[in-house]
């Protein structure tokens, strides 16, 4: 069994892709005291404000990288719905986003709350949301993926709302808190073990 280096300014993590070829029965949605409020061509200012609020402490970086046209290409193409949670007071505390350009394939693009609500139940609530608005009738497949930068119960999680894993991969990326693009506190879970991009 060998080992691969992985330089100290990259980030090397297995991505687990996963599946849901059948529609799944109609079930109620869990009750919680949110509202899943559809985002309609989001300015990219505003789409990555909330994007980095909800996955910084995962490493999402990918859309922060994209020019305005390229991130506005996706979020304001018409078969990408995107899906802001917002509290009882209107505040936006997490992300849903929805992309049908593949059809007959739907890919779960993004789910997740802001840090100040993760473990307290609410993924149920938009997991169940999720597969409602996914499973339109010209859908055939609902998929996604995860890597061992999320939350360590992410793979349970997707697998308990019925998802089956069918490949992984290996990704190596630049280490986003070097690059300055994330903040160096980010992520703890994973170490930083390179120097600024400036350094």
């Amino acid at each position: 069994m060998g080992l691969t280096p992985v330089a100290n300014d990259q980030i090397a993590t297995i991505v687990t892709h996963l599946e849901m070829v059948e529609r799944p029965k109609p079930a109620p949605i869990p009750p919680a005291p949110l509202r899943l409020v559809p985002w309609k061509q989001p300015a990219p200012d505003a789409y990555r404000a909330l994007f980095r609020r909800v996955g910084e402490p995962w490493l999402w970086f990918s859309r922060l990288v994209m020019s305005d046209k390229e991130l506005s290409a996706i979020i304001h193409d018409p078969a990408v719905q995107i899906f802001a949670v917002t509290d009882p007071r209107g505040v936006e505390v997490g992300l849903l986003e929805l992309d049908f350009r593949t059809l007959p394939d739907c890919e779960l693009s993004f789910l997740g709350f802001i840090p100040e609500l993760t473990g307290r139940g609410f993924g149920k609530w938009l997991m169940a949301q999720a597969k409602s608005l996914a499973w339109r009738k010209d859908v055939r497949r609902f998929w996604v993926h995860s890597c061992t930068l999320d939350s360590p119960g992410a793979l349970g999680f997707y697998r308990q709302a019925g998802f089956v894993p069918f490949r992984r991969e290996v990704e190596v990326f630049p280490d986003p808190r070097l690059t300055g693009l994330l903040s160096r506190d980010a992520a703890p879970h994973v170490p930083v073990l390179g120097q600024p991009a400036s350094a």
